[in-house]
């Protein structure tokens, strides 16, 4: 298993709107595992992912991913370390390193490319590169679709104002 996982997509999007869906919890909420992202954007700042209404009504009670923000550069770059805080099994797991680069393209529109260092948190790195789709993480979510389906679902959002999969009702 390689220790760096590196996700592409292209998105009919400003570079502006990728950042705010990445970096605002209004945004967050929509898309993905559906968490309230809270980031101190600066470096050494803090970052949180908390869980929404549905995460709590189903035992989530805690912050969901947590970190440090270590590189801003708005709305081209953001490198954090992160560390999924939903299970145990994680925990004995160092903190991963995550950084997401937003380009504007002259012909297929905003690339935006997530790189995840995994090195020595091989559950993490299961977890993240979508080898484990039939699990599920939270409120009838599946998570196993990793970086792949989050950003599937970020590039859906954007380009039609539907996430992937409805929110339940």
């Amino acid at each position: 298993m390689t220790d760096t996982q590196v996700y592409r997509v292209y998105i009919k999007a400003t570079p502006e709107k990728i950042w705010d869906a990445i970096t605002k919890p209004e945004w967050s909420q929509k898309y993905g595992y559906t968490g309230l992202v809270d980031y101190d954007l600066r470096p050494g700042g803090k970052h949180a992912t908390h869980p929404t209404k549905d995460y709590v009504d189903a035992g989530f009670t805690n912050d969901l991913v947590d970190g440090e923000v270590l590189e801003v550069d708005p709305p081209r770059k953001l490198v954090i370390t992160w560390k999924l805080r939903m299970d145990s099994a994680f925990d004995k797991e160092p903190y991963t390193k995550l950084t997401y680069e937003i380009e504007e393209t002259k012909t297929a529109g905003t690339r935006l490319t997530v790189t995840h260092d995994v090195t020595d948190a091989p559950t993490t790195a299961a977890l993240v590169n979508g080898s484990q789709e039939d699990i599920t993480a939270g409120p009838g979510e599946n998570a196993g679709g990793g970086w792949a389906w989050i950003l599937s679902d970020l590039k859906s959002l954007l380009e039609t104002d539907e996430p992937l999969v409805p929110a339940a009702s």
